[in-house]
Parts: structure tokens; sequence; C-alpha cells
């Protein structure tokens, strides 16, 4: 039996695939390497060069690999940029993600694990933000999830297709092996470390008027091998005959951008040069998840909950 993992070249999706090499499973990735890195993924694992939404690449895959299951990492994933090109994202996460997913059910593959977002919630109503929470987004790119968790919901109801949408908080860390390597880089913790490091002039800092004590914006944490662990746990809760699902993935504490430069200039022993600058459309002020039901129900919960052990898993990787 294999799972095929999509976006397996990209940061998440690189790890979990380590991660079920680990554990004895055999994972199959497609990737298009528009943003992944075909170094990510280790020679050992089969590795087909190409976009989710062709029909004829996913089906020579279901045809050369005993495909059970389905990891889904491929998608854009920048807030701003989804702001500018809201074509481009509904095109890519959802678009093409219907074409996957009718090609995977008319393959017979009836579990699915969705790489999901606290992006669908939108400016929160309520701190910690539940599963329960009013789902709606500020930007196209949680638009564009929150279409694949409506779509999930019918092909489950109409094929029978199962599935665990997981909403991540906010991705960050490293392993041995992966760090973030995004270009362009928008990412907090990394911009944050490479302004430390003098790699750029400054850190900009988007928005000191949010409505949170210090006035930026708010942030739950992950590590993203946390991350990856819930994704077996997901797995393995369909394989066990377990109902379709919504979970949040979180450490439940929030950290503002200041608290962020304030670790990494502990954890680097550098100052990081930073500037105000006005806030990016669609950025909500405060997103911190309530993630007991992950708890409840994967038995999951985080083994590196702590900031600064998050930063300094990226820190001691770059340096």
């Amino acid at each position: 039996m294999a799972i095929l993992v999509t976006g397996g070249a990209g940061y998440i999706g690189s790890v979990n695939v380590e991660l079920l090499e680990a554990e004895g499973r055999q994972p199959v990735v497609i990737d298009n390497l528009s943003r992944g890195h075909r170094e990510a993924v280790a020679d050992t694992v089969p590795f087909y060069l190409g976009n989710i939404g062709d029909r004829d690449i996913i089906r020579r895959i279901l045809d050369e690999h005993p495909i059970t299951a389905c990891m889904h990492f491929s998608a854009f994933a920048y807030v701003g940029e989804s702001v500018e090109k809201p074509q481009m994202y509904f095109e890519n996460n959802f678009v093409q993600t219907a074409a996957l997913l009718d090609e995977l059910i008319a393959g017979g593959v009836k579990q699915f694990v969705f790489s999901s977002t606290c992006a669908t919630y939108g400016e929160p109503r309520a701190i910690p933000i539940d599963e329960k929470h009013e789902q709606q987004p500020t930007n196209p790119y949680g638009w564009s999830k929150l279409f694949v968790e409506r779509m999930l919901s019918a092909y489950d109801k109409a094929y029978h297709l199962r599935f665990v949408a997981l909403r991540y908080f906010n991705a960050a860390g490293a392993t041995a092996s992966c760090v973030e390597k995004h270009d362009p880089e928008t990412h907090l913790i990394p911009l944050a470390i490479a302004a430390a490091k003098g790699e750029i002039p400054e850190l900009l800092v988007f928005g000191d008027d949010y409505p949170t004590p210090d006035g930026t914006a708010v942030r739950d944490y992950i590590h993203v091998s946390d991350l990856a662990r819930a994704h077996i746990l997901a797995i393995e809760h369909l394989e066990n005959g377990g109902t379709s699902e919504f979970i949040n993935l979180g450490n439940g504490d929030g950290y503002s951008v200041r608290e962020v430069i304030d670790v990494v200039s502990k954890v680097s022993g550098r100052k990081v040069p930073f500037r105000i600058a006005p806030r990016r459309e669609g950025d909500p002020s405060q997103l911190i998840a309530n993630a007991a039901y992950a708890k409840s129900i994967l038995g999951w919960q985080p083994e590196t909950p702590d900031l600064e052990s998050i930063i300094r898993s990226a820190w001691e990787r770059v340096c």
C-alpha cells in the first residue's frame, strides 16, 4: 500500500514524506516544483514532476502504485499574494484539487488528508478558536481552502470519500534535514532570522495598530514535526474506520510579531533590525488555536510547544 503526497517537495510536505518512510510506509510524491525543491525528496521515493490537476499524471500514478490514501499539501499559501492574484489561487488551490479528487475517487482511493488552514476562520470572534467558530475568510487564500473543505464534505456524502481536514495555524521550525526555504520568503520567523544574520537589511513589521497588547499581529506557532505527526495520526484514524473530521492544529498560545523578534534576538544573540510598515490587506489581528479536539480525536498534542524551542531549531539549522 502506498500514500500519494501532493506537494511532497515543499516545506511541510517533505517532512511528512520523511516521517512516512520512517514509519515503514511507501510515499509517492507529485510536485511541480514551482515552490518545492527536488533535493528535499529522497531518491528512494517515487517522484512525479507535474501538476495535481493533470489527470493523465494522476491516472498514471494510480496505475503504477497501489495508492490507498492521499496527503494533499500542494497549494499556494501567501496571503498577500492571494489578494493580488486571486485567480491564480482559486485555480491552483481549488480547481486543480477538484480534478485530483475526481481522479482519486475514480481510482478507488477513499482516504484523504487535507492541508487546510486557520485562514478559513477570518477575523476571530473569540479566542482561542475552536472548530465550531464561524468561517469567514478575509483573503482569497482562506477562501480557496474553505471551498475545498466544502467540496470534501459533499464528496463524503456522495462518494464516501472519508477525509481529515487539518486546519494549521502557523507552521515553523526545522528538522535535521528540512528548514523553511521559500522563494520569495514571506514567513516571519525565517525573515527575522535572516535579518539577525544580516542577510536582509531589516524585517518589515506589517502593522503596529492592531487591537493586540503591543499593536502587532498575534499568531500561534507550531513545529513542523508536530504537524507531520498529526498527518500520520489522521491517516491511522481513517484506516481504522474513523469518520471525516475538521481539526485544528496549534499550540494554543499566541505570540505577537514583537515577541517573535525578541525571541529570535535571544536565541541568536543578535539584534533583529526592523521597520514598521502598513498592514497587509487580508491579515487578521490574531489567530490562536483551541486544539483540544485534535487530542480527543487523534490523540495528538505538540511535543515542541514553546516558541523558543521552535525558533532555536530553525536558527541551529541555518547557522
